[in-house]
């Protein structure tokens, strides 16, 4: 098979997924590495050849890796991820947004475009985690105790585009981090961020029945085959916090050839799960799990629907 990775400089000399990608070459396949980040790309071109049985995107949150994906998936070439299951879970909003309507066990989330907006979330609601809705591996998280605590920390939330805030879940101080790759679920416990220990180092543990379920049910939502989970184990139970396409797999035995035959497998046949995601997914949902605050008093919100009204019967 001839593969393409797509690889960006962050990840250059990561474990994952140069590991990966020296397993396929052993077993005799070919792959070529793109560096989205460094390379003069005629698209045309490049999506047009259709000479690699499948993309797999190993990139950044906010990176140009994912645009080529999908523009590989719009021109009729295999992706892994599926590339609308990617775009489900690195945009934060969205994926709660999703996850809330779908049933999976996630906090109530708020999104903001301006940092100052989350002056209007109501005290009752603290503690806050604050974070980019475009973050990864643990960056700019914030655990934000009171109102004065916020307005402290917004000028460095300044520099961020969409942020969400969701309640603080009480826990441990660890995360339960769910691996699923090639149809097996491997769990490890590492260090939470908003609680860093470096005594505490990511360890195997084992997987309960629980949460094993609830990690499949993510799969099943945003159409995900290699994909990972934190899960916190709060008093209420567990609760999701955070979904990662193609995470480091760490500490999963034989990591590296298990999502390499994971990688050829879907090359051959697609990915069914992302194919039922999306027909499972409704078309209008009746609430939005996202809060949003309406914007300006009921009087102008009236005059804009009446206007539009007025619009509509004069076409």
């Amino acid at each position: 098979m001839r593969l393409c990775f797509l690889v960006e400089e962050h990840y250059r000399h990561d474990g994952m997924p140069n590991e990966v990608i020296r397993q396929l070459t052993a077993w005799g396949h070919q792959v070529d590495v793109v560096r989205p980040g460094g390379s003069l790309l005629r698209m045309d071109e490049v999506m047009g050849s259709g000479a690699h049985d499948a993309w797999v995107l190993k990139t950044v949150s906010g990176g140009p890796g994912l645009t080529l994906l999908e523009a590989a998936a719009a021109a009729g070439m295999t992706t892994v991820n599926d590339a609308r299951s990617i775009r489900g879970v690195r945009d934060k909003a969205l994926a709660a947004a999703i996850g809330r309507t779908r049933g999976l066990p996630m906090p109530p989330t708020y999104a903001v475009a301006l940092p100052e907006l989350l002056r209007e979330i109501p005290a009752a609601e603290y503690p806050l985690v604050v974070k980019p809705a475009d973050g990864s591996s643990g960056r700019a998280v914030h655990l934000v105790s009171s109102p004065g605590e916020l307005e402290a920390l917004l000028p460095e939330l300044a520099g961020e585009h969409m942020l969400i805030a969701q309640p603080y879940v009480a826990n441990s101080g660890t995360d339960i981090k769910v691996y699923a790759v090639g149809g097996e679920q491997f769990a490890t416990e590492r260090c939470s961020p908003l609680h860093p220990d470096p005594a505490v180092r990511e360890r195997r543990v084992p997987l309960s029945a629980e949460v094993a379920a609830i990690a499949a049910q993510v799969g099943a939502v945003y159409g995900l085959d290699l994909y990972g989970v934190d899960v916190l184990l709060g008093p209420d139970g567990p609760v999701v916090v955070d979904v990662n396409d193609f995470p480091s797999f760490r500490q999963v035995p034989d990591a590296a050839a298990r999502v390499a035959r994971a990688v050829l497998g879907l090359a051959r046949t697609g990915s069914p799960v992302a194919a039922a995601a999306a027909v499972c997914r409704p078309r209008a949902p009746h609430g939005l799990p996202v809060s949003i605050p309406v914007q300006g008093p009921p009087v102008q919100t009236s005059a804009v629907q009446a206007s539009a009204r007025a619009g509509e019967a004069a076409l």
